[in-house]
């Protein structure tokens, strides 16, 4: 583990350090390494190194410590002073490591074609040095400059498609990061839109009945006792079931939060309890007890049921119920009053709720504890929330695409309006 961490440290380090100093460390070893190898005992029909012989010497390797910049234009300078070197007869071998790191470098940096026409001018240069002595045949030296240079070459263009690669990887490393980075933000909005919405559903419907409710008991405590105290039964049942889904509500995004191992199985055991506390999400079996508490809001409320009822997918049947409640809040807050009818329908491979309203053509008519007097009061006396703008649609057609299906909403030929829901089930 120590030993990982030293390598970490030590890679980091020599990440930091600039290309120029490897460069002139490199440069500055060949330069040494060639001077020691001229010094040392040259072959016999080769001049040994004097003034002008050190002062090509360091013409040849020194200029490497910028090798970077121009790998084409160096090499070519390093071969011509190379040349030169040759030409005066000094031994070549002294000097071959500098054209050699030279042509490396073009073929490392630039494309294969480039690197191809340094590697002839070097095996050019390497069998003119071949032919001034008499150490070799002209077949081996041949033999070398294509090897050597061929070799040098190859291992260039590897280190060149290397860092192509690298290059490529860390593009595609930061562009994953962009859109990981990109998909967390999209999750935490989309989970803010989720809460807001359940938020809207479980608040706006029960703040409706209880404002609606409230002002029919404001209007009538002194005339109509009877009707009041009604008025404030279904407050305190309507306040009752907010609590219980807000608690629940509160309860499912707790044990959705975690992360870490055994959350999952955590998560299953809360939400086990929280159902036996709080009771199970609404379904459609819950539409009746939710059609009386709108009727006790003063909304007229009918219930039909088509075809055979059947297990809906995981969480068809809350979307189906928030739905209807959001359509019979809308109508208790913008069409009050209104006669609403639910429908839904079990068809073949599909479940179709509807919800409508006449738009409030209804006259006088009985509702819920109030009776058909409180009701009408309430008509009278208890003004309308201000309109919300379409949250309240927006929020239904986001909950039907969720489950693949769609909502249909607009006014009716026949005066009021109409919310569809078509699921898949």
């Amino acid at each position: 583990m120590r030993s990982t961490t030293a390598r970490t440290q030590l890679r980091r380090a020599a990440e930091r350090v600039p290309a120029w100093a490897y460069d002139s460390a490199i440069a500055l070893a060949i330069t040494a390494v060639s001077l020691l190898l001229g010094h040392d005992r040259t072959p016999q029909g080769w001049s040994g190194l004097d003034g002008p012989g050190v002062l090509l010497t360091c013409a040849v390797n020194l200029p490497l410590v910028v090798r970077r910049r121009n790998p084409v234009v160096l090499c070519v300078a390093v071969l011509t002073v190379w040349t030169v070197y040759v030409a005066l007869d000094y031994w070549p071998v002294v000097n071959t490591l500098g054209p050699l790191l030279a042509l490396y470098t073009v073929a490392a940096q630039r494309p294969l074609r480039q690197a191809v026409l340094c590697a002839l001018l070097l095996a050019g240069v390497w069998n003119f040095a071949g032919m001034t002595g008499q150490e070799s045949s002209w077949a081996t030296v041949l033999g070398q400059s294509l090897l050597y240079t061929s070799v040098i070459c190859g291992f260039g263009h590897l280190a060149r498609k290397s860092a192509q690669r690298n290059v490529e990887l860390a593009d595609l490393t930061r562009q994953l990061r962009r859109e990981r980075a990109g998909a967390e933000r999209r999750a935490v909005a989309e989970e803010r839109v989720r809460i807001a919405r359940e938020l809207h559903d479980v608040v706006a419907h029960h703040m409706s009945v209880i404002s609606v409710q409230a002002g029919l008991a404001g209007y009538v405590f002194d005339s109509d006792p009877q009707t009041a105290r009604g008025a404030l039964g279904t407050i305190s049942d309507t306040s009752t079931e907010a609590l219980a889904e807000l608690r629940r509500l509160l309860a499912v995004l707790r044990v959705e939060g975690g992360d870490r191992p055994g959350d999952e199985e955590a998560r299953l055991v809360h939400r086990s309890e929280d159902e036996e506390e709080f009771g199970p999400a609404p379904g459609l079996d819950e539409l009746p007890a939710l059609a009386e508490r709108v009727r006790g809001a003063g909304v007229p409320v009918t219930c039909t049921v088509t075809g055979e009822p059947r297990d809906l997918p995981p969480g068809a049947g809350q979307c189906a119920y928030r739905v209807v409640q959001e359509a019979l809040t809308n109508v208790l807050k913008h069409a009050y009053p209104a006669r609403a009818a639910v429908t839904v329908a079990y068809e073949p491979r599909r479940l179709t709720v509807t919800v409508s309203d006449d738009g409030g053509r209804a006259g006088t008519r009985a509702g819920g504890r109030g009776g058909t007097e409180g009701s009408a009061a309430a008509r009278r006396h208890v003004p309308a929330p201000p309109p919300e703008g379409g949250h309240g649609l927006i929020g239904m057609r986001e909950r039907a695409r969720i489950y693949g299906g769609r909502l249909e909403a607009g006014p009716r030929a026949s005066g009021g309006f109409e919310v569809r829901l078509i699921l898949p089930a």
